[in-house]
């Protein structure tokens, strides 16, 4: 089996002007959304990166994709299927290898861009396989520690930068589990740069233009 036969449907981007291979962004939607929500951001990243919207693998009714189920009607409020966030998890690091082939892009020069479940996933990648990743964008989401590769914490994550945002009125995913992610990676001596934004549960345009200037500068 080839290994693009395990890239999930996708919106694709190319990137312009670029000598070589180029960098390239990958997009993970949240929970009930798909491939186009995030690549509507597309338009305005730099032109200089191939950018990849995925197409979470969980259809949801009456409409929408996620990662895995949350179960909304769980006694202890909501519940995230962790055996399916796991499972997806090792489906988007399969697909970062399937798009550095079919793509011919920077290997070396990958970011993942998520947004609420889009964002713990590819904090789960990241953390779990910091050889695939460079740079984390994660929008309004968390770091849940029961989805992270065992072992994780001997990995080598020296050359991955994290830029994280919250809404400090988000009434999806409240900011005090935000608000734990830069002391847990700085604890793993990751360079990581926190803010939050007077929003609820989305992208402020502030938010916007600070991820890209800050992609700018690791990038």
């Amino acid at each position: 089996m080839e290994k693009q036969t395990l890239l999930l449907e996708h919106n694709y981007r190319p990137a312009k002007n670029t000598s070589g291979k180029a960098p390239v962004i990958i997009m993970l939607h949240g929970f009930g959304s798909d491939e186009n929500d995030l690549f509507s951001f597309a338009s305005e990243l730099p032109e200089k990166y191939a950018i990849i919207s995925l197409k979470a693998p969980i259809k949801l009714e009456p409409y929408g994709n996620a990662w895995y189920n949350i179960y909304f009607d769980n006694d202890q409020g909501k519940f995230s299927d962790d055996v399916q966030a796991i499972s997806s998890r090792e489906l988007v690091a399969k697909c970062i290898d399937s798009v550095v082939e079919k793509y011919n892009v920077d290997e070396k020069n990958v970011t993942l861009l998520g947004f609420s479940q889009g964002t713990i996933l590819s904090f789960a990648v990241a953390l779990s396989y910091p050889e695939k990743v460079k740079n984390v964008i994660g929008l309004s989401g968390y770091i849940n520690e029961e989805i992270l590769k065992e072992g994780y914490k001997s990995n080598d994550f020296s050359h991955l930068n994290v830029y994280t945002s919250h809404g400090s009125v988000d009434q999806v995913i409240p900011v005090q589990w935000a608000r734990k992610t830069e002391p847990f990676l700085k604890n793993l001596n990751i360079n990581c740069a926190y803010s939050e934004y007077p929003v609820g549960h989305g992208v402020a345009p502030q938010n916007f233009h600070d991820f890209k200037t800050w992609l700018e500068k690791v990038s």
